[in-house]
C-alpha cells in the first residue's frame, strides 16, 4: 500500500494544560519584567562604567581610606582607583584597584603588562608601590592567573621568564623597558605578594551596603529604622531658626509677643502644636541620616526641593497670619504627589511635615510675613 493511502494514525490529541507560573506575580514584575542579578548586569556595563562601580565600592570603606580617587587617561601610569590611608598620597600607604572588564575571565598576559607599569613607574619615583594592589574583573581572574596570584614567588619567577614577551612593550607605545641593570634588581626585590585579587561576588556584597546599590541595581531599599520619640527634651542648636519661626508664628497668631516656650503656657494647644512640630522635624533628620547610608548624596536635598517647589505658592498666598501660613503648607506638603525620588518607598506623612520646618530652618520657608 503507498504512503497516500495509508489510514490515519489513531492519536489522542489531549487538552493543552494551561501553563503554571513558578513565581508569584508582583506589581514591580508586571510593570518592569525580570530584575537581573547584578552579577548579570556589571557584564553589560562599559569599561568606563565598571570603573566607576569600583570607585562607588572603593570610596564608601571610609575606615580605610582618607581619599578615593579614579586615574583615568592614558598617562594614569596603570592606576585605574587608588584609595589613599593616610595625608601622603601616591607616596604615603595606598591601594590600587586595577579594573579590568573583559568578555572572559583574566590571564596571566593581561595581568602581566600591569604588574610591569606597577614595577616600572614605582622604580621610575612617580609613585611608592601600593599596600595591595587588586585586580577586579566581571568574570574574575582565570585559574591560571589565581594560581600566579596565590604565591608570590611563582608570580615573580613568570614574570621574569616572560618579560619580553608580555612585559617589555607593555609599559609605554613610545618605548620598550628591558629587565636590566638597576631594574633588574628592583625587580629581583619587589614585593610581589601585593598583587591580589577581589572577586565580584565579594565586590558585589560589600557594594551593597553603599548608598549607590539601589540605584544601580534596584530592588528596593533597605528597611527604614522605626522612629521612636524622636524629639529630645532640650531645644538642641541646630533647631534655633526653625523654633524662632514658630514662635514667630505664633505670636503673629496670637498678636503678642511669644519670646518662648513658658510664653504659650496660657494656650495650651500651641505648646502640643510646637511638641508636635518638633517631632516632624527630627522624624525629616531621621530620614535624612537614612538616605545618607542608602541612597546617593544629593537624593534627600532633591527631595526637599521638591517639597519646596509643591508649596512655595502656598507660602508666598496671603493668610490671616503666620501660623494660618504654616497650617496651610504642612496641610499641602502632606498630600503632595511626589512620584520621582527614591525615598518616596519610605517617605511618610511626619516626614513631609518635618521637611517644611527643615527648609524654614534654612529661611526656604517663612512664617511670618513683615
Amino acid at each position: 500500500m503507498s504512503a497516500l493511502n495509508q489510514e490515519p494514525l489513531a492519536t489522542d490529541f489531549g487538552e493543552i494544560p494551561e501553563p503554571i507560573p513558578n513565581a508569584q506575580v508582583t506589581a514591580a514584575h508586571a510593570q518592569f519584567g525580570k530584575l537581573f542579578q547584578p552579577q548579570q548586569q556589571i557584564l553589560l556595563y562599559s569599561a568606563e562604567e565598571w570603573e566607576l562601580f569600583v570607585l562607588e565600592w572603593v570610596h564608601s570603606q571610609r575606615s580605610k581610606y582618607t581619599k578615593v580617587l579614579r586615574f583615568s587617561g592614558a598617562n594614569d601610569m596603570g592606576i585605574d582607583v587608588a584609595g589613599f590611608a593616610d595625608h601622603n598620597g601616591l607616596f604615603g600607604v595606598w591601594d590600587n584597584f586595577q579594573c579590568k572588564h573583559y568578555g572572559a575571565p583574566l590571564t596571566p598576559g593581561t595581568a602581566l603588562g600591569e604588574i610591569a607599569k606597577i614595577m616600572w613607574h614605582s622604580f621610575k619615583g612617580k609613585y611608592s608601590p601600593p599596600r595591595h594592589y587588586y585586580f577586579i574583573a566581571p568574570k574574575d581572574c582565570g585559574m591560571a592567573l589565581k594560581s600566579l596570584l596565590l604565591n608570590p614567588d611563582r608570580l615573580k619567577s613568570h614574570v621574569q621568564e616572560n618579560w619580553d614577551k608580555q612585559c617589555a612593550n607593555a609599559v609605554s607605545s613610545k618605548f620598550s623597558v628591558l629587565l636590566e641593570g638597576d631594574f633588574a634588581t628592583y625587580v629581583n626585590e619587589f614585593p610581589f605578594a601585593i598583587f591580589t585579587m577581589r572577586t565580584t561576588l565579594e565586590v558585589i556584597d560589600e557594594h551593597r551596603t553603599t548608598p549607590y546599590y539601589v540605584t544601580r541595581f534596584g530592588g528596593g531599599l533597605k528597611p527604614r529604622p522605626k522612629v521612636v520619640s524622636p524629639a529630645p527634651e532640650e531645644i538642641d542648636a541646630k533647631e534655633s531658626r526653625y523654633v524662632e519661626q514658630l514662635l514667630e508664628a505664633y505670636g503673629d497668631h496670637l498678636k503678642a509677643t511669644v519670646s518662648g516656650l513658658p510664653s504659650l503656657s496660657a494656650h495650651p494647644h500651641l505648646v502640643k502644636h510646637f511638641h508636635r512640630q518638633r517631632e516632624f522635624f527630627y522624624h525629616a533628620e531621621s530620614l535624612r541620616n537614612f538616605a545618607r547610608d542608602t541612597v546617593p548624596p544629593g537624593t534627600f536635598e532633591d527631595l526637599q526641593s521638591e517639597v519646596h517647589a509643591g508649596v512655595i505658592d502656598i507660602e508666598m498666598a496671603p493668610h490671616p497670619d503666620g501660623l494660618a501660613r504654616l497650617t496651610e503648607v504642612t496641610k499641602v506638603a502632606s498630600t503632595l504627589q511626589l512620584t520621582a525620588n527614591p525615598l518616596i518607598a519610605t517617605l511618610m506623612v511626619q516626614d513631609r511635615k518635618g521637611i517644611c520646618h527643615q527648609l524654614a530652618n534654612e529661611d526656604r520657608l517663612r512664617w511670618k510675613r513683615p
